[in-house]
């Protein structure tokens, strides 16, 4: 009797993302420098955003597992929001070595447009469980207004 296996579209692609990594960690030295990490996995990453709007507020949910919120840094510049911040890799373990590093470390950046009608002199950011939640309120002329219309007698 045959076994059924569960197929993923994307385990040939992480074969071959893991083949470059090999060789990629062969070529231009060893990958053994993070007590085990491979050197790839602490480059430039970039954390997973939902963006979506409401009738009064642009709001965007940041995962950020692991990140002390002071290492964390959020500007807005010619309506542009930059998210900025650094996962440090934990050297907790001095006897074990690692078998296998998936997490992603090291700086990351995100940048995103601010649709014109965005206040961004009011933008207001707050972390809670591994998520921060940016809240970009409207400008009060953007949203919609609804107009008595006057019956003349």
């Amino acid at each position: 009797m045959a076994t059924i296996a569960r197929w993923d579209p994307f385990r040939d692609l992480m074969e071959i993302q893991g083949e470059l990594n090999r060789l990629f960690g062969r070529t231009y030295g060893s990958t053994e420098d993070n007590g085990g990490a491979s050197s790839l996995a602490t480059g430039a990453w970039a954390p997973a955003v939902d963006v979506y709007e409401d009738q009064d507020r642009v709001l965007l949910h940041v995962e950020l597992p692991g990140v002390d919120p002071d290492a964390v840094d959020v500007s807005v510049e010619d309506s542009t929001l930059t998210i900025r911040g650094e996962r440090e890799f934990s050297r907790e373990l001095d006897q074990q070595h690692y078998h296998r590093v998936e997490r992603r470390y090291g700086t990351f950046v995100r940048a995103f447009s601010l649709p014109a009608t965005a206040d961004a002199e009011r933008v207001h950011a707050g972390f809670d469980k591994g998520v921060l939640t940016i809240e970009v309120p409207k400008k009060e002329e953007a949203k919609p207004r609804r107009i008595q219309i006057k019956a003349s007698a």
